[in-house]
Formats: C-alpha cells, sequence, structure tokens
C-alpha cells in the first residue's frame, strides 16, 4: 500500500560517509516533520536482498547454516543471497537456489516483497515459494565455504522459528507466509 501523503521531511544537504561493492552510506542534513534540524544516515543497498523457500512433494524444505560475520554467530535460514539491482529478481532467486542448494525448480511464485530495517536504510527484499524440484550441484560463492545444507520436514522449519532457532527477517517472514498460504 502507498500513500500520496507529501513527504514531510526536508534534505539540507547530503554527503556520502563510506561506499563498498555492497553498499553505500550517506549522512543527511534535514529538517525534520516538527521543524527542527538533524541528521539522518541512510544505507543504501547495492542488491536485492532475496531469499527462496524450496518445497518438495513430501513437505520438506531446505534450510542453510553459515556463521554471519556482522552477527559473531552461526545462523540457520532459508537459502538466499543478493541479486544486483537491475537484474530479474526471479534469475537471481534461481541462481541462488542452485548455488546454496543444487535445486532447481519449475514452479515459482513470489511470496512476499518487504523492506527491511527501513528507518535506517533502502534494502528490499523478496520471498519466493519454489515448488516442483530437481536435484543437482551447488555451486557455492568463496563466502560460503563454511555453508551447511540440512533438508528438514517444513513444519520442522516452522518450529524452529516459532523457538527462536530460525531468526533471519526474510527467513522468518518467508516461512511464516509459507506455513499460513500451504495451511501448516
Amino acid at each position: 500500500m502507498s500513500s500520496s501523503k507529501k513527504n514531510s521531511w526536508q534534505t539540507i544537504s547530503s554527503r556520502e560517509v563510506y561506499e563498498n561493492l555492497w553498499i553505500k552510506v550517506d549522512e543527511h542534513q534535514v529538517i525534520n516533520p516538527a521543524g527542527g534540524k538533524g541528521i539522518y544516515g541512510k544505507v543504501h543497498f547495492k542488491n536485492k536482498a532475496i531469499g527462496i523457500i524450496p518445497l518438495d512433494k513430501n513437505n520438506n524444505t531446505w534450510i542453510v547454516g553459515q556463521h554471519r560475520y556482522t552477527l559473531s554467530e552461526w545462523s540457520w535460514e532459508i537459502p538466499e543471497g543478493g541479486g544486483p539491482i537491475k537484474v530479474d529478481t526471479l534469475a537471481s532467486a534461481k541462481r541462488e537456489l542452485q548455488e546454496e542448494t543444487g535445486l532447481k525448480a519449475k514452479t515459482w511464485t513470489e511470496i512476499a516483497r518487504v523492506h527491511l530495517s527501513n528507518s535506517v536504510s533502502d534494502e528490499v527484499g523478496y520471498v519466493f515459494l519454489a515448488e516442483d524440484l530437481e536435484e543437482g550441484e551447488m555451486q557455492l560463492e568463496e563466502t560460503e565455504a563454511d555453508l551447511k545444507v540440512k533438508q528438514v520436514p517444513f513444519e520442522e522449519a516452522l518450529k524452529m522459528v516459532m523457538k527462536g532457532e530460525i531468526t533471519d527477517s526474510l527467513s522468518v517472514i518467508g516461512i511464516l507466509k509459507v506455513a499460513r498460504l500451504k495451511g501448516f
């Protein structure tokens, strides 16, 4: 749902603070909606966040585990990654699924479009349900050398979300959405 309300923030000036291959950080001098001066930082993401819930005919799914540097902890999550802004989102989802699990799917359904951490970033996330699966070879990136993949009943992944064992936002959103759509 979009709003036609006028932006009540006023930008006085902007400057780039940091940039790398994945993000750019800008600092904005602003006038807030109440008329006060302030600073606003914005993290611009150069990729779309893309997550995939593979679901086979027996209601099994695949989750991947890896050490997340930013959290300094192990994380179980759905297969996911980044897709360049100018590349078709579904094409990026297909690449990520095959890369991390070796799976290919014949049926794809976009089940969510979400804004992640929208108070400080412009990152947009997409979650797809992938069905009619075929197994193949994984094609891991260098940063995924410690990636662990496991096939679990979908209901087990749902329990992991409910127990707080899966905390990644795209994973939580996708698993809960599939549970609702498929009646788990």
